[in-house]
């Protein structure tokens, strides 16, 4: 993308070669020449006094907050964990860590 700087840049330089190679007449050339020399000053004071809108981009979300599981009873497989889980549930297996659940499917005990 060309920048209106370089554009109005180019212009008065054109201007100012065509002004340079035109023969000099009574009166005609210089005002042409002067249009030209003001339209190319006033396009690189324009493009240059030109607030830029600049995009600022939000920072991004925080990473996720990990939390492990949640244990309610002593750890699976300690002698406090036995008696826990024989207390709290009637069809606790001691020897899978599973007990059936009241709608018959198995569940290990935590």
């Amino acid at each position: 993308m060309v920048s209106a700087f370089r554009v109005a840049v180019a212009g008065a330089a054109i201007g100012l070669a065509v002004m340079a190679s035109a023969p000099a007449q009574a009166g005609g050339g210089s005002a042409v020449g002067a249009g030209l020399a003001g339209f190319g000053i006033g396009a690189i004071l324009g493009s240059a006094l030109t607030p830029r809108e600049v995009y600022v981009a939000p920072p991004p979300p925080p990473p996720p907050v990990y939390y492990g599981p949640v244990a309610y009873g002593p750890p699976p497989w300690s002698p406090g964990w036995y008696d826990y889980c024989a207390r709290r549930y009637p069809g606790f297996n001691p020897h899978t860590g599973y007990f059936v659940g009241p709608e018959g499917a198995a569940y290990f005990c935590r």
